[in-house]
C-alpha cells in the first residue's frame, strides 16, 4: 500500500486506540500504547490529540453523529409503529456494524473528562436519542421520556449483549433480533 492509499494519520489513531480501549479498557491505555499501535512517536500523536480522553471523546462524538445519520434516515418516510421498527433495526445494526465505535461510546467506561468534554459526548448522544424520542412522542406525548428511554434501554441491552457474550449459544441472530424489535414496539404500540 502506498503512502497516499493508507487511511490518514488520524483516522489510524482513533481505530488504534478504539482497539485498545475496547480491550484494556479506556482507564488502562496510555497515548504511548496509542502511538506505538499506529507506530508513531508519541509526540506525533500529540501533534493530533491532546489527551487519551480527547481520542476517546472524539470516538464517542462520530459515534453518536453515524448513529444519528442512521436513525434520521430509517426515521423518513414512515409514522407510528412503522418509523419505530425502522428505526430500531437502524439501531441495532449501527451497533453490530460498529462494535469498536458503539462499545467505547455506549459501554466503555470513560474517565473523568473536563466539563466542556462531557457536554461534547452527552450533546451528541442526546442529538441521536432525540431522533428516536421524536418519533415516540408523536404517538406518547406526555410519557414520551420514559417509553422512549425503554426503548432505548431495550434495544442497547440487545446489541451489548449481542457484543459482550458473541460465544453465548444465541438463536438465529436475524431472528432474535425481528423478535426482540417486534417486542419493543408492541411495548410501545400496543
Amino acid at each position: 500500500m502506498s503512502e497516499t492509499d493508507a487511511p490518514p494519520r488520524r483516522e489510524q489513531i482513533l481505530a488504534a486506540a478504539g482497539a485498545l480501549f475496547v480491550a484494556h479498557g479506556v482507564r488502562q491505555v496510555t497515548t504511548r500504547q496509542i502511538a506505538a499501535a499506529v507506530g508513531i512517536s508519541q509526540p506525533s500523536l500529540y501533534a493530533f490529540f491532546p489527551s487519551r480522553d480527547a481520542i476517546a471523546v472524539a470516538i464517542c462524538c462520530r459515534a453518536f453523529g453515524e448513529l444519528r445519520q442512521r436513525l434520521d434516515a430509517a426515521s423518513s418516510g414512515a409514522a407510528g409503529a412503522a418509523r419505530f421498527d425502522r428505526l430500531a433495526r437502524a439501531y441495532v445494526r449501527f451497533g453490530l456494524d460498529h462494535p469498536t465505535a458503539y462499545r467505547v461510546a455506549f459501554m466503555a467506561d470513560l474517565p473523568d473528562h473536563s466539563r466542556a468534554e462531557r457536554g461534547d459526548v452527552l450533546a451528541a448522544g442526546l442529538d441521536a436519542y432525540a431522533v428516536l424520542h421524536a418519533a415516540v412522542a408523536q404517538t406518547h406525548g406526555a410519557a414520551a421520556d420514559i417509553a422512549a428511554q425503554s426503548a432505548w434501554a431495550a434495544l442497547h441491552g440487545l446489541v451489548a449483549l449481542l457484543l459482550a457474550r458473541p460465544d453465548f449459544p444465541w438463536a438465529e441472530r436475524e431472528a432474535l433480533i425481528d423478535h426482540h424489535v417486534a417486542l419493543t414496539g408492541r411495548m410501545l404500540y400496543g
